[in-house]
């Protein structure tokens, strides 16, 4: 074999080589790719289930907590019937210190009390048991409040019951 054949094959062989690598770089970065999609599809569906997982939870706490908020509001019901003449006794500020220590609960589990008395009626957090006339309060002003309610992480959990002024 001449000299200018065995070049003319390394031409060949160098140009087969080039070809192959120009493929092998394509299908590189094709899997490259693909890799990345597969990554941030995985990335997004655990963060997807990160949030499903707290939503259960979230749900499973507003659950309990629902059935606690029936024994706060009466609890809260029987403070308001305290004599006036006991209320500077040890065991009704024992009994108020409880109803504090309810409330960091509550706020712990990101559960709020509703505004009512003088607040503007709002059918989205009140839920109107009568509307009467009421000297010194302004239509749709709330004057009294029936039973309270709740937000848990700022959603509505129970509406509070009112009277409304007319």
């Amino acid at each position: 074999m001449s000299e200018n054949q065995k070049i003319a094959e390394l031409q060949e062989e160098v140009a087969k080589l080039k070809e192959a690598l120009t493929l092998a770089e394509g299908q590189s970065q094709e899997h490259l790719a693909g890799w990345q999609r597969a990554r941030a599809d995985y990335s997004n569906f655990k963060r997807e289930q990160e949030k499903r997982q707290q939503e259960v939870v979230e749900f499973a706490n507003a659950v309990t907590l629902a059935e606690i908020l029936p024994v706060y509001s009466h609890f809260k019901l029987a403070l308001k019937h305290i004599p006036q003449e006991q209320k500077k006794e040890a065991w009704v500020e024992g009994i108020i210190q409880i109803g504090k220590q309810f409330i960091d609960f509550l706020k712990k589990f990101k559960i709020e009390e509703i505004k009512t008395i003088g607040e503007k009626f709002n059918h989205e957090f009140h839920e109107a048991v009568v509307h009467e006339e009421k000297n010194g309060f302004e239509s749709d002003v709330i004057f009294e409040e029936v039973s309270p309610g709740y937000l848990l992480a700022g959603k509505v959990l129970q509406p509070a019951k009112v009277k409304v002024a007319k």
